[in-house]
C-alpha cells in the first residue's frame, strides 16, 4: 500500500485530495502537510514549509514515504501581485521536492495547469503538444516545472506524473487567488444574495472541471501503468468549457431570480484571455483513461446541492 505525503495539504485542492487518498490508501498511509504549525485535523499531520529541503527530508523519512503529491503552490492572480515569493515556492519548492524524491527514490505526482499556455497558443481544443508562452509568473513557472520534471525522470529515473488543471470548482473549500475563481464564488452568492457581479467579460470562455472529477485523475494517473505514460509530467485533461453566461443560465435554471452584472477586473481579465478556451485531452484519454464524469449542469446541480447544506440554507 502507497505512503502518500502531501503538501499544500490545507489549499483547495489538498483539502479534499487527502480524504479521497485515506479512502483509497488507508488514514494512516496518507500524511497532510503544510507551513502551518498548530493545525486541528484529522490524521497524520507535518509541518513542511516546501522551501525548506530539510523539512521535506524529515517528513518523507519519518513517514516511509512512496510517492510525494506536490500541490504547495502561489497561484495566478496572487502570483502577479507577488511575482517573487511565486518563483521561490513554485519553483524552489518543487526542486526541493524533486532533489529528496531522487535521494529517497520517491514518485512525483505534481500539477501543472492551463496557465502553462499562453496567447500564442492555440485558444479552441488546445493540442497535448503546442507552443508555451505564458505571461504570468504562475505560468513561467508551471512550464519551468513540467521541464523539471521531465528532466528528473529522464535524468534521474523519478517516476514523476502531472496533470495541467484547468479551473476547479468545489463546494468544500474556498479557492486561493486564482483567475478562475469567480466560478466558485458565484455559487455561494447565487444562493445567499440571488446576486453576483462578475470580474471577467461574459464571453470569456476557460476550461473549467469540478473537483471529485480532479481528485480522480489524480488517483487515477498515480495507479496508471507507467509503460503506458508518454506525456507523464503535462497531460491536458478537460471536462467542460464554459464562459460566465454559460454558469449564469445553467444556476438560473434551478434560482431563476438569480441575477449577474459585470465589473471587469483588468488585470484577471488580461490573464484569462490568454488561456485556452478548450483542451484537447485526447492523449489523456489514451494513455491512462482519463474519463470525467460531470458537465455544467449536472455540476451546477450538485454544487447548489451540497452548499445549501453547508450554509444551512
Amino acid at each position: 500500500m502507497k505512503k502518500v505525503l502531501v503538501t499544500g495539504a490545507l489549499g483547495q485542492i489538498g483539502s479534499e485530495l487527502v480524504v479521497k487518498l485515506r479512502d483509497v490508501y488507508g488514514e494512516n498511509n496518507v500524511i497532510a502537510s503544510g507551513r502551518s504549525e498548530n493545525v486541528t485535523t484529522h490524521g497524520l499531520y507535518e509541518q513542511v514549509d516546501v522551501t525548506d529541503p530539510n523539512q521535506i527530508f524529515q517528513a518523507v523519512k519519518k513517514h516511509n514515504v512512496d510517492w510525494v503529491v506536490h500541490l504547495a503552490a502561489i497561484l495566478s492572480a496572487v502570483g502577479e501581485n507577488k511575482p517573487s515569493a511565486a518563483y521561490n515556492v513554485n519553483m524552489g519548492g518543487l526542486f526541493n521536492i524533486l532533489e529528496v524524491a531522487r535521494e529517497e527514490g520517491c514518485g512525483v505526482f505534481t500539477p501543472s495547469s492551463i496557465a502553462a499556455f499562453g496567447p500564442d497558443t492555440p485558444k479552441v481544443n488546445t493540442p497535448q503538444d503546442t507552443i508555451q508562452r505564458p505571461t504570468t509568473m504562475y505560468g513561467v513557472t508551471k512550464v519551468a516545472g513540467e521541464l523539471l520534471c521531465d528532466y528528473y525522470y529522464k535524468r534521474f529515473g523519478v517516476d514523476t506524473r502531472g496533470v495541467r488543471f484547468p479551473g476547479l470548482i468545489s463546494y468544500e473549500t474556498l479557492p486561493g487567488g486564482g483567475t478562475t475563481d469567480y466560478a466558485v464564488h458565484i455559487y455561494y452568492e447565487a444562493l445567499k444574495e440571488k446576486k453576483f457581479t462578475c470580474p471577467l467579460d461574459k464571453n470569456t470562455y476557460m476550461d473549467m472541471m469540478y473537483m471529485p472529477d480532479a481528485l480522480d485523475a489524480i488517483v487515477k494517473l498515480m495507479e496508471a501503468d507507467p509503460s503506458k505514460l508518454i506525456h507523464r509530467n503535462a497531460f491536458n485533461i478537460a471536462s467542460m468549457s464554459f464562459c460566465p453566461e454559460d454558469i449564469y443560465s445553467s444556476i438560473k435554471k434551478i434560482i431563476p431570480d438569480f441575477t449577474m452584472n459585470y465589473d471587469v477586473n483588468s488585470v484577471l481579465q488580461n490573464i484569462a484571455n490568454s488561456w485556452p478556451d478548450s483542451l484537447d485531452d485526447s492523449a489523456a484519454r489514451a494513455e491512462w483513461g482519463w474519463d470525467p464524469k460531470y458537465n455544467l449542469d449536472s455540476m451546477t446541480k450538485d454544487m447548489l446541492d451540497k452548499l445549501k447544506i453547508k450554509l444551512n440554507l
